[in-house]
């Protein structure tokens, strides 16, 4: 099958096709014929093989995995023997092991139902970035409507969700993106648009019961202003750090100083569950959110399409097909 594939670590140029063999199907598992696949900071960084923190568990010196791209829609073409809700034919969305391939693999509880009213291309864009926004919101889902949430990075891949997801819990929603972005987050249905760039956003005066953000550097002290005296502060990625620890050096600082203010600071290194894909499903098939689709590639575009993960040019997701 055709896939794109990388040997070593390093910018989107370690990026090629290859033909390589189909993957086998595990006892637990399901083949799929990728229809399309989307792409996130988080493939970013195993290509790079940056921080160096996640080193040990994907490949020290090279990749252990060469194919890139989790997030996935398709088609079922084989089961594993202990796989009972998918039968071949069956589409579905959700994340798998190495999705900027013709074919891939998936864990069943991975995997939930493509809603009808969903393109292949729309399916893919949702998974990973859908469910990061969704967990990091959770204090919203029990707490009730009227509650103040600012999105810092609501232009981007998780942001995007995360406004969407913020209105339908019922909250009153401020983005923070670029000037050239808040039209763009007004769209997806915020109530409110700061451009970053005409000034501190931290020392606004105003205050939140929840501030996300995604993928920022902002110090855990300075997102302290934000947040009002028992508000939740949620880091999501991060490019600060350095090349060792990146964004994990400050969502430990957060942590450990949560335990010694009225706030409450954490760091969310999200897990695709598939209660949650199964949620998601129900809000796509509603309209209450929709998926937001940059551009698609072709999959022998793949390099390009990652190159822009980093470049701050993309509104919601981008999207590889093969």
């Amino acid at each position: 099958m055709r896939a794109i594939v990388h040997d070593s670590y390093g910018s989107a140029d370690v990026l090629h096709p290859a033909e390589i063999e189909r993957p086998a199907v595990g006892a637990d598992d399901v083949l799929l014929r990728v229809e399309a696949a989307s792409l996130n900071i988080g493939d970013w960084h195993l290509m790079a093989g940056l921080p160096y923190l996640v080193r040990p568990a994907v490949g020290l010196r090279a990749p252990k995995s060469r194919v890139r791209g989790m997030d996935v829609a398709g088609r079922v073409e084989a089961v594993g023997a202990n796989v009972t809700r998918f039968t071949p034919g069956d589409e579905v969305f959700g994340v798998g092991e190495g999705s900027l391939a013709e074919y891939t693999t998936a864990r069943a509880d991975k995997l939930e139902p493509k809603p009808a009213a969903l393109s292949f291309e729309q399916a893919a864009a949702v998974p990973t970035s859908a469910v990061t926004a969704l967990q990091a919101l959770a204090p919203l889902r029990d707490a009730g409507p009227g509650e103040r949430v600012l999105v810092i990075g609501a232009s981007g891949a998780v942001g995007g969700y995360a406004v969407q997801l913020a209105k339908t819990f019922g909250a009153h929603v401020t983005g923070v993106a670029s000037t050239a972005k808040l039209d763009y987050v007004l769209s997806l249905g915020a109530d409110a648009a700061v451009d970053y760039t005409r000034g501190d956003i931290t020392r606004s005066g105003e205050r939140y019961d929840l501030v996300l953000e995604t993928g920022g550097n902002r110090s855990v002290s300075s997102l302290r202003r934000l947040l009002a005296p028992r508000g939740t502060l949620v880091l999501v990625g991060g490019e600060g750090g350095g090349r060792v620890t990146g964004g994990f050096e400050r969502a430990l600082r957060a942590l450990l100083l949560s335990p010694f203010v009225s706030q409450k600071l954490t760091g969310l290194v999200s897990v695709v569950r598939q209660d949650d894909l199964h949620t998601l499903a129900g809000l796509l098939e509603s309209g209450a959110i929709r998926p937001v689709i940059d551009r698609v590639y072709p999959l022998a575009e793949a390099a390009t399409a990652m190159r822009r993960l980093t470049d701050g040019s993309i509104r919601g997701k981008v999207v590889v097909i093969p």
